[in-house]
């Protein structure tokens, strides 16, 4: 929920960055305790996608526009999720991981809660880390 407190931050990503890891990258230096992506726009020249329930993620090679990324902020964990569309318009999507590679651009918004403070825990009943939410 936007609060008029919140801070918004917009980043560009050149050729060949990594967008998981500029997006954990930015959120470290910068601190960001609880946040979102905003939005974002851009192409991949690779893409590595985890999809729901597996250990392993795919990848491929090729040219790719970024339809939707998605995703919570915290300084322990970023979760993030991703569509992209290859050059027929056919859409996949799942969990962001490291190996998206940045085709010519990335524009990001990112968003610091200025009200909330996250973390991801082990949760027993799901068996991975889910999002906790404390007010700040």
């Amino acid at each position: 929920m936007k609060n008029t407190n919140d801070i918004s931050y917009v980043l560009r990503l050149l050729p060949d960055s990594d967008l998981r890891l500029s997006i954990e990258n930015f959120v470290k230096e910068h601190k960001i305790a609880a946040g979102w992506i905003a939005t974002c726009v851009g192409s991949l020249s690779a893409w590595s996608i985890r999809f729901a329930n597996q250990k392993n993620s795919a990848a491929a090679v090729g040219h790719f526009e970024i339809i939707s990324p998605t995703g919570t902020l915290s300084l322990n964990c970023c979760h993030l999720h991703i569509s992209i569309a290859d050059r027929a318009g056919n859409v996949i999507g799942g969990h962001l991981v490291h190996g998206c590679k940045i085709y010519t651009t990335a524009e990001i918004i990112l968003v610091q809660s200025a009200r909330y403070v996250s973390t991801r825990e082990q949760d027993d009943s799901t068996g991975w880390k889910e999002l906790i939410v404390r007010k700040k």
